[in-house]
């Protein structure tokens, strides 16, 4: 029970921590001062009003048996009256009291008044609205009534407006400070994830500067750190590899020259072919390790850059189903040798090739199926690693190193995306890529 319920107030928490904030600053206030308002309604205003309308009626019935006692003097005694209190009174004589209550029920002025006049036996009628200051009451008399006019002050304390404004104000201001400062307070954690989100994509983020309070900054600077050291790991990485290759070219060519020597040309065009293999593993290896290091990002339209892609191929059994105008931030050279990659495995295996891109809400759809052979579901997550080579399914071949898929995983995660693999509706494989938008 007590879990289930816990769950549902996550539920409909939010989700950011700004508005989390907000409400750990707001809610206590506001509960204060609903409290403090209904125990000034309960406790002041409202009794307050009862006793000012309990005065108004018993005045009210004064007069009433007064003027039955009267005998001789009844104008004046009306006027004495309406003079010393601030009532208009008039008696109406051979007259009914008006049919259908015009009493507003939600209105404490109204329901206060109404029990008064209920305690005192009197037979009435009024309305509260008919007059902006005043109230019309009419109450029975012999064979007419009297008609009261009575001001609306005499009945309710018009302090409840001055208390209504000036509790409201000061929360309203406090909120208002409350909202700039969580506001600063967020703005260095939202850089600090947007820095990351950059970072995690390959971008540069030389611009990122630590700020807010301590915590904050300490992670930023932490960050910083991560940041300089994976930077610094690249780049040696880079130039290890760079001078592997230019250590091992060099007996490469020296080993390729010697084959030229050998009379027995079955083995020299083993070995030759040995050499050729050696030289692209190397090749594609440096490829691998310096994709996402060298190409900066910019805003391309990733549409055009698909046609281009499959255009280049001038392949009729490859289709397309692309949405049209998809704008992208990323390395595109990169997107491109990705997507290369995947058309060119299904080109080495498949007859019929269908490629579509989409756009659904925040993410960029890509999929290449095919009609191949596809592979076993148990390797989908293996073909991913470098130098990986399945016996089955598609087979092995020279002219792959086992680098084109861990290239393509390496290129769609650098941008913060994903690449899976599946089953085709055509039969054979399939390949989706999905990257944020």
């Amino acid at each position: 029970m007590f879990y289930g319920l816990n769950k549902f107030v996550k539920n409909i928490l939010p989700k950011q921590l700004f508005y989390r904030a907000l409400i750990i600053v707001a809610a206590p206030l506001i509960l204060l001062q609903i409290t403090i308002s209904i125990v000034f309604f309960d406790s002041l205003w409202i009794k307050t009003n009862k006793g000012m309308t309990r005065a108004l009626v018993n005045e009210i019935k004064f007069f009433i048996s007064a003027y039955e006692n009267e005998q001789y003097n009844k104008d004046s005694l009306t006027k004495l009256f309406s003079e010393n209190h601030d009532v208009k009174v008039i008696y109406v004589p051979n007259k009914v009291l008006p049919k259908g209550e015009q009493e507003r029920w939600f209105s404490p002025m109204d329901r206060t008044l109404r029990r008064e006049l209920k305690s005192k036996l009197f037979t009435y009628w009024f309305d509260t609205t008919k007059f902006t200051d005043s109230i019309d009451l009419k109450i029975k008399h012999l064979n007419g009534y009297f008609q009261f006019l009575i001001p609306k002050n005499r009945v309710t304390s018009t302090s409840a407006r001055i208390f209504a404004l000036w509790i409201t104000l000061p929360a309203i201001l406090i909120i208002a400070i409350a909202i700039i400062f969580l506001k600063n307070q967020t703005r260095p954690i939202i850089k600090l994830a947007e820095a990351s989100e950059r970072f995690g994509k390959g971008e540069d983020v030389e611009d990122y500067s630590p700020s807010g309070a301590l915590e904050i900054r300490k992670a930023g600077f932490e960050f910083e750190r991560m940041r300089k050291r994976i930077l610094r790991h690249l780049n040696q990485r880079s130039e290890m590899l760079s001078g592997i290759s230019h250590d091992l070219r060099t007996p490469l060519t020296r080993i390729k020259l010697q084959l030229e020597f050998i009379k027995d040309k079955q083995i020299s065009n083993k070995l030759s072919d040995d050499v050729d293999e050696m030289e692209k593993m190397l090749s594609e290896y440096l490829h691998f390790a310096s994709s996402t290091a060298q190409e900066k990002n910019e805003n391309f339209n990733l549409s055009s850059m698909v046609h281009m892609t499959i255009n280049k191929y001038n392949n009729s059994n490859i289709s397309a189903n692309i949405m049209p105008d998809i704008l992208f931030t990323g390395r595109k050279n990169l997107l491109q040798r990705c997507i290369n990659n995947l058309v060119n495995n299904s080109i080495k295996y498949a007859n019929k090739i269908e490629i579509k891109v989409e756009k659904l809400k925040k993410n960029i759809f890509i999929y290449v199926d095919d009609d191949g052979p596809g592979i076993p579901k148990s390797e989908y997550e293996s073909v991913f690693r470098p130098f990986y080579k399945i016996d089955k399914g598609r087979g092995e071949t020279k002219s792959s190193v086992g680098l084109g898929l861990s290239i393509s995983s390496d290129i769609v995660r650098s941008h913060g995306g994903n690449i899976e693999l599946g089953e085709s509706s055509l039969g054979g494989l399939s390949a989706k890529i999905s990257l944020p938008s």
